[in-house]
């Protein structure tokens, strides 16, 4: 493991386990601030502290779950810090919701199913945009980094009841928000 390796001395761990973790960091953080450059900011800060703080963390537990938690109250704090931060909107020049999901996006495609697979994530970005923060964040790890709900609630230091119900609750809304389209 990339971690106890690193504990142990071995630097290029580490350097490792940022090439490793730092995009699912950064979505992760993109969805508390929405601007890239503070996500940016953000995910330094996380990485910062992960070095600083790698011999608190216990190798029992998940060491992504444990990395999640430091990047949302970090987040948090930047969003604190910085009151004006706009959760529904993108800035111009900033990533998109094509570059967020390029990596999942599988082979050539004809002209108009691009075209098509655009406007779906467009609605779809547009749609989750109006959601709580903490909605966004339920389903983003749900969904996009796949972890069960036990994990989410570690990772928001929330209990399991309460993310299953903003689970429900965001699902239940964007069925609205779906149908009102």
């Amino acid at each position: 493991m990339l971690v106890t390796a690193f504990m142990k001395g071995d630097g290029d761990s580490f350097a490792a386990l940022v090439d490793r973790y730092m995009p699912t960091v950064y979505k992760f953080t993109y969805r508390y601030v929405g601007n890239a450059d503070a996500t940016n900011d953000i995910v330094q800060d996380v990485f910062i502290k992960v070095w600083k703080n790698i011999r608190k963390f216990d190798p029992e537990k998940n060491f992504k779950t444990w990395l999640l938690t430091i990047a949302k109250n970090t987040a948090l704090d930047a969003v604190k810090k910085k009151k004006a931060v706009l959760f529904s909107r993108i800035e111009e020049g900033e990533t998109d919701l094509d570059t967020f999901l390029a990596p999942y996006v599988n082979g050539p495609d004809l002209p108009d199913e691009l075209l098509e697979r655009k406007q779906t994530k467009a609605n779809l970005e547009q749609i989750l945009q109006n959601l709580s923060p903490s909605y966004r964040s339920v389903l983003f790890l749900r969904y996009t980094e796949h972890l069960k709900f036990r994990e989410i609630a570690d990772t928001l230091q929330e209990p399991i009841d309460t993310i299953k119900s903003k689970h429900r609750r965001a699902l239940i809304q964007l069925r609205k928000f779906l149908a009102s389209t």
